[in-house]
């Protein structure tokens, strides 16, 4: 035990990542060691791409360096699957409100906004062409805290409850979140969602305001205050990882 314990604090340390070839491409994989780990495992993202190795404390750099190793293909494999990052420039189109908008650029304006030209639904941005990225993402963030407010009315009206403070942030395990003292957060990307999304997971988190658990009381309330959950519910589950693509 003792040696053991000597051979853990004299090891050298982890490198951040590790580097495997697979077909002359090098694929980036992060290292992460967990105590509470039994095994080697390793984790492709969907929405973001990153490659994670989690290992046992025990295990060597060099085992672990061996597996990833080993499964090269698989990690190939996984990637080719991850959908394709979408930058807010201009000509690219990303969804607003579940309707595909094409950012243009037009200087001359006075502020961004979302528009149709003639058949074709665009984000006319503003500014110098530099900012371009910044006023798109600063635009979605207005929308999002708009909608989200005003969800947050309506349903407020109905549970008798409102929140202390609405936060919105860029959150990637959880679309929505109630803390203990009544503030919700919320990923600004529900804006990209269609608007049943949104509602939903105002009415989730805000049923939490009551019924902090996921109980069946917790279900009865949230379906009680929004008739959309299984729709809402369906489209995260098919389409959510999505969403991380985009800016």
């Amino acid at each position: 035990m003792v040696a053991a314990l000597r051979s853990m604090l004299l090891r050298t340390p982890d490198p951040d990542f590790l580097e495997v070839w697979h077909e002359g491409v090098g694929l980036h994989v992060v290292l992460r060691r967990r105590p509470t780990a039994r095994r080697l495992t390793l984790r492709v993202s969907n929405a973001t791409g990153e490659v994670i190795l989690t290992l046992p404390t025990r295990t060597s750099f060099a085992a672990a360096q061996k597996f990833a190793v080993s499964h090269g293909g698989w990690i190939a494999a996984r990637l080719a699957k991850v959908p394709a990052r979408v930058a807010f420039e201009p000509g690219a189109s990303i969804p607003l409100r579940g309707e595909m908008h094409r950012i243009v650029h037009r200087p001359g304006r006075s502020a961004s906004a979302a528009e149709r030209a003639g058949d074709e639904a665009v984000l006319a941005v503003s500014g110098e062409a530099a900012h371009v990225s910044r006023r798109v993402r600063d635009f979605l963030q207005r929308e999002v805290q708009r909608d989200l407010a005003s969800a947050a009315d309506i349903y407020a009206g109905r549970l008798g409850e409102r929140p202390k403070r609405i936060t919105v942030r860029d959150t990637r395990s959880r679309w929505g979140s109630c803390t203990a003292t009544g503030e919700l957060n919320f990923s600004w990307r529900l804006i990209l969602a269609p608007p049943v999304v949104l509602d939903y997971l105002v009415a989730h988190e805000m049923a939490h305001l009551r019924e902090m658990n996921h109980s069946a009381r917790f279900w009865a309330l949230t379906n009680a205050l929004c008739p959309n959950v299984d729709e809402a519910e369906r489209w995260l589950k098919r389409h959510g990882s999505e969403l991380h693509r985009y800016g």
